[in-house]
Order: C-alpha cells, then sequence, then structure tokens
C-alpha cells in the first residue's frame, strides 16, 4: 500500500492552494529505474521557469494533448498508439509510475509521448504557452471522497480557469471518473464557463481512444460506474 506522505515533509513550494498531487512513497523496481535512467534524456522533460516549446521538444507539429495523472502509464501507452499523429505531454510525480510508462515506451516503440515528472500545476502556469494543446486527459484523479478532503480536489474552477488558456479554440477536455458524486461536480464545474461546450446531453460515451483500465473493469463487475465527461472549447 502506497503511504502518503503527511503535509508536514513537503517542500514547502508545493504548499499550494492547488496541486495536481498527492506525494507517495513506492517501491520503485530495477527495471523502472533502469527505464529512467536510460530513457530520460530522449523522452524526459525536465520542469523549468520558461516556456517548453512542444513541437521542438517532440520533433513534429503534431496536435499535442497534456495528460494529467498517468498512473503506471499503461493507459497512456495504449492511446499513444491509437492516435499516433498526437503527441501526449504525460505528466506524474509518482516515480514508479515514471520509471514504468519510460519502460512500456521501450517495449512498446513509442515515439509520441514525453515524460515530466513534477506538479502539473506549476507545469501548466508557467512551461505552456497560450493556444497550445489540442486536448487535455485528466482520467481518475483522487476523488477525495470524504468531504472534508473535497477541497483538495483538482478539478475545480480554479485550475480549470488555469487550463484554458493553454487550449486552443476547438481542443478538448476530457476528464473521466469512477466516483459519482466527483462527476457531478466536474461537470457542474465545466458547465460554469462560457467558452466551454458539452459534446453531449451531459456525460458522453468513452471515447474510442481511451481503453478500459483493469481498475475500471474491475469495478464495472462490482456494479460501479464511469463517467466520462468531453467539453470543447468554443470561443
Amino acid at each position: 500500500m502506497n503511504e502518503i506522505i503527511p503535509d508536514s515533509t513537503v517542500p514547502e513550494a508545493h504548499k499550494r492552494s492547488i496541486r495536481s498531487f498527492v506525494l507517495r512513497q513506492g517501491h520503485m523496481t530495477a527495471a523502472q529505474q533502469r527505464a529512467i535512467d536510460t530513457m530520460w534524456p530522449q523522452f524526459g522533460i525536465d520542469y523549468q521557469d520558461s516556456v517548453l516549446d512542444l513541437n521542438q521538444r517532440f520533433g513534429s507539429d503534431r496536435p499535442k494533448v497534456l495528460e494529467i495523472g498517468f498512473g503506471m502509464g499503461v493507459a497512456t501507452v495504449e492511446i499513444a498508439k491509437r492516435l499516433p499523429d498526437t503527441d501526449f505531454l504525460a505528466i506524474d510525480v509518482h516515480g514508479p509510475g515514471v520509471g514504468n510508462i519510460l519502460k512500456l515506451i521501450e517495449e512498446e516503440h513509442i515515439g509520441n509521448i514525453r515524460v515530466m515528472r513534477h506538479d502539473a500545476v506549476e507545469v501548466v502556469e508557467n512551461m505552456l504557452s497560450d493556444d497550445v494543446l489540442d486536448g487535455i486527459h485528466i482520467f481518475f484523479p483522487d476523488p477525495w471522497h470524504k468531504k472534508r478532503h473535497n477541497k483538495r480536489r483538482l478539478v475545480q474552477t480554479p485550475f480549470v480557469q488555469k487550463l484554458l488558456p493553454k487550449l486552443k479554440v476547438g481542443g478538448y477536455i476530457h476528464l473521466a471518473t469512477d466516483w459519482e458524486e466527483y462527476a457531478q461536480q466536474m461537470l457542474e464545474v465545466l458547465s460554469g464557463f462560457d467558452n466551454l461546450q458539452n459534446t453531449a446531453a451531459d456525460y458522453a460515451p468513452t471515447p474510442d481512444y481511451r481503453p478500459e483500465t483493469k481498475f475500471e473493469a474491475r469495478g464495472k463487475r462490482l456494479g460501479h460506474g464511469v463517467w466520462d465527461l468531453v467539453f470543447k472549447r468554443i470561443k
């Protein structure tokens, strides 16, 4: 079981009103560490306090999608395989997950993913120019299901306000959760922006590019729901 590190040990720079992650301890396998050591120079991007040229870093002018919180990277790699003409900037802070996605990139010969290990909020604020993204994916963020912890949820109006300028007009934001009350909050938050338009009446059918995770499949067998939301920026 991963252990949540108490706030007292979180670096001062990360004690912020919005944070895209919970710092966790986890076991890094030898294969994951080797992947970081060997693959990071080509597929990793270090945090910097200046705007990143995504086309230069990917070596292409293909559409760019930001994925926040990729976990172990299995779904991210599958999406990248299904959408080979799209580039994915995948951000997470969990070391074993970073190692694992780099390992999968090597095994699957994936060329359209770049990985960052940093707080996505700071990346959005400091490294992404406006109107640079064609899509944003946030799949199964921590639901913080206890009411007193709801304020820690990532998908809230202040963070979406930071995200939307980075999204091109015509670009989309795709959220998914297996926590119904969080889905309702997500729907309310996104519906509150007049420059976003829902692509469905409320929740969207799961797009073909998003694979079903093992966790999701297990939840469905237990009768749990999954909710996808896909909104487009219209102005």
